[in-house]
């Protein structure tokens, strides 16, 4: 049976690994954290001293997990979006969540006090990010989903489960 590809994507504390692995759980898509995979390749070109954090190649990134979407099945979870080629994703979810919340989650992860200031800072990003989606895919393809409350994981893991299931019947028929 074939299966979809899945774009999550959204800012630092808005859960995608959470959503992800969830969904990845019920529908048995697999489950491509880039964040992981960037470290595991070393598909990185340096470090970022101030934020602690790799800085991602992102050329690299895209021929390394060419096969892995070519072949399907997957679900995608990265903070960007652009560089990715279109026809990897037939759906796009964003994810949002309020700045005070995210505060609280990014400081339980252990952020250091810069990059936790300039996470919050991007609640302008969140904007963009969804507007970066519109522009980089169908628009009709990309979906913002609220992060802010755990019913409300409950009902995005729901939603993106009801779209799977839709997709499989259009697709496999």
């Amino acid at each position: 049976m074939k299966l979809p590809n899945i774009l999550l994507t959204g800012t630092s504390g808005v859960e995608k690994p959470t959503l992800v692995k969830e969904c990845t759980s019920r529908s048995g898509l697999k489950y491509v954290n880039v964040g992981d995979l960037t470290q595991k390749g070393q598909l990185y070109n340096g470090y970022e001293e101030e934020y602690g954090c790799p800085i991602l190649e992102e050329d690299r990134v895209v021929d390394e997990l060419e096969n892995q979407m070519r072949e399907g099945d997957i679900i995608v979870d990265y903070h960007g979006c652009d560089f990715f080629p279109e026809h990897w994703f037939h759906i796009v979810f964003v994810l949002r969540t309020d700045n005070s919340i995210r505060y609280k989650r990014l400081e339980t992860q252990g952020y250091n006090v810069k990059k936790l200031q300039d996470n919050i800072q991007c609640e302008i990003f969140q904007v963009l990010l969804y507007e970066e989606a519109r522009a980089s895919y169908k628009e009709e393809s990309v979906h913002q989903l609220t992060s802010n409350e755990p019913e409300q994981l409950e009902d995005n893991i729901n939603q993106i489960s009801k779209w799977i299931e839709q997709w499989v019947k259009d697709h496999n028929s």
